[in-house]
């Protein structure tokens, strides 16, 4: 357990100081990178046509659709030719249609589900200019959303910022600097970083193996710093050369865990530079630790329940001192595994060091949770994003309680509003559980499903709460490179991304809107022990009855099979 306490406590100070440089990075402030990256910036605005204007709430989410569906056009087109192109020393063939469609939807909104294994299914090309550029481009979409919804609420006037000016800022001044110390510690640690192709190596039992190669590192490094998830193999981070030590795996945990934590502290900022102080809110303090109390009730309880090991195992007469391990790393073990699932589904990255599909059903339910509440942080900024909405609903719920307005920065909540914010929060269970019964109801779905019972659902479950939650990891049991899979999990994702963004951004834009009202004695308090407190039942309430009817016939079933056989 001192691994874990030691981690987190590694996060902490690292966390506020990355979010005080968001903080200036978002805001335009000066930075000591400056000198340098404003030359970039300016190449960059300069031959792209950049103009360094604001724009409208409308013209903003135009700009991230349209660039986003531009760049979807390019990549799906790309991987259908991607054998005749360069960089392909391995001889890789086309991408089929239908799993190009969900590859390239995937990894455009920074949800990196992967139906195929990317040492046997991409060249080197398109690792390189489809999937690690989306992964900038796709983690730099959804941070530029996050801080222009951010700005937008704590405004006391109309502003948003230009889209283009946010996209490039954040991959110049954050992302690519962060994932360039974290790739040259990879390569440390063992990951490849090379164009060669693979080694057909003899093992010791005399067999010809091979051995894939590539340029592992620097995927791998931008992978965690914008919470993407995908993996350069197949097997993900739990393969050696991807993850290949204990210092690597903390370095994947902490590189997860910075950036979404990090715009919370950067919001916690901006409410305290628009009430003129320049330190770290108590807003922004309500909201981080009601993420961190939800996150650390995931945690515990993985941890527990992966400690505690297999009861029907223990009936063969084996003990399981290390707890249960199938599926998992020695050179991590449960306690490092267990933080690592709680955290790469938690914070939405999607990355795995260990196959969640073999957890035990309390220890799978876990990550499962995480990902329909899918405010636990959240990746790429939205965990925050989706967790405001449910700031306003609680203050809503609040107020009609004790009868006082609902108020939240100075802008009264009212009806228009509070159908948008209820419309967000039902979007995404309403995804998960639409298409898990699509799944289950028809036979190209079931073909899918490899495991009978509790856990065949379960499996289902896992795919489609991953997909809208833009999570991209899986239980890997499921037959899932089929057209039905493909389709529906490329759909969901598309939803789960944009129709939220989209949402987000127009209640953000009905709020900056409204007059500015001081706060009275009579206006909630809404960074207090007593709303956090409030807040986290509200969470918990709301996801416990969206998704306990699914989750009693999937994983506690299974379950109460176990333990009471």
């Amino acid at each position: 357990m001192w691994q874990i306490a030691i981690i987190l406590a590694i996060y902490l100070p690292l966390v506020i100081l990355a979010g005080h440089y968001l903080f200036r990075v978002t805001m335009n402030e000066n930075t000591w990178l400056d000198p340098v990256f404003d030359k970039v910036d300016g190449v960059i605005y300069k031959v792209s046509g950049i103009k360094q204007v604001d724009m409208t709430g409308k013209q903003y989410v135009f700009a991230l659709i349209l660039s986003n569906a531009f760049m979807v056009f390019i990549g799906y087109l790309l991987l259908r030719i991607q054998s005749a192109l360069f960089f392909n020393p391995n001889g890789i063939d086309n991408m089929e249609a239908t799993l190009s469609f969900n590859t390239i939807i995937s990894f455009m909104t920074n949800t990196n589900l992967q139906h195929y294994s990317g040492e046997s299914g991409l060249s080197y090309m398109s690792q390189m200019l489809i999937i690690i550029f989306m992964m900038f481009t796709s983690a730099a979409t959804g941070y530029a959303a996050c801080m222009a919804f951010c700005r937008r609420l704590v405004a006391k006037t109309d502003t948003l910022g230009n889209f283009f000016v946010d996209l490039v800022r954040i991959i110049t001044r954050v992302l690519m600097p962060i994932s360039f110390v974290v790739a040259l510690i990879l390569v440390a640690q063992g990951s490849p970083q090379t164009f060669s192709p693979n080694k057909t190596v003899e093992t010791i039992e005399g067999k010809m193996q091979d051995i894939a190669l590539g340029p592992v590192a620097s995927l791998e490094s931008i992978k965690h710093i914008g919470t993407n998830g995908g993996g350069f193999y197949g097997a993900n981070s739990t393969t050696p050369f991807e993850n290949p030590t204990v210092s690597s795996n903390i370095i994947e945990i902490l590189s997860m865990m910075l950036l979404p934590g990090a715009c919370v502290v950067a919001f916690s900022l901006m409410v305290a530079h628009r009430r003129k102080k320049t330190i770290f809110g108590k807003q922004g303090l309500a909201i981080f630790t009601a993420m961190g109390v939800l996150f650390l009730i995931g945690l515990v309880t993985v941890t527990v329940a992966e400690r505690a090991g297999n009861p029907l195992i223990s009936d063969l007469g084996i003990t399981q001192e290390l707890g249960s391990m199938e599926g998992k790393e020695m050179r991590f073990g449960v306690e490092q595994s267990a933080l690592f699932t709680a955290v790469t589904t938690a914070f939405t990255t999607g990355s795995v060091n260990n196959m969640h599909d073999t957890l035990t059903p309390i220890g799978g339910l876990v990550p499962m949770f995480n990902m329909m509440l899918n405010v636990v942080f959240g990746g790429k900024g939205v965990g925050l994003m989706n967790m405001m909405m449910y700031v306003l609903l609680t203050i809503f719920i609040a107020c009609l309680m004790i009868g006082r307005t609902p108020q939240f920065l100075g802008k009264k909540i009212e009806e228009k509003e509070m159908k948008l914010i209820a419309l967000c929060i039902l979007v995404h269970p309403a995804i998960i559980l639409l298409f898990s019964a699509l799944a289950v109801a028809t036979t190209a779905g079931v073909a899918g499903i490899t495991n009978p019972g509790a856990h065949g659902l379960s499996q289902v479950l896992y795919e489609y709460a991953s997909s809208s939650a833009n999570n991209g990891s899986g239980f890997e049991g499921l037959a899932d490179n089929s057209t039905f899979w493909n389709v529906t999990t490329g759909l969901a994702m598309f939803f789960g991304r944009y129709v939220t963004i989209i949402l987000q951004l127009a209640i953000a834009s009905l709020l900056a809107k409204k007059i500015w009202y001081s706060d009275t004695v009579g206006t909630l308090k809404t960074d207090n022990a007593m709303f956090t407190t409030l807040l986290i039942a509200i969470v918990l309430l709301i996801g416990a009855l969206t998704f306990l009817p699914a989750l009693a016939l999937g994983p506690i079933t299974e379950h109460l099979k176990i333990y009471y056989r």
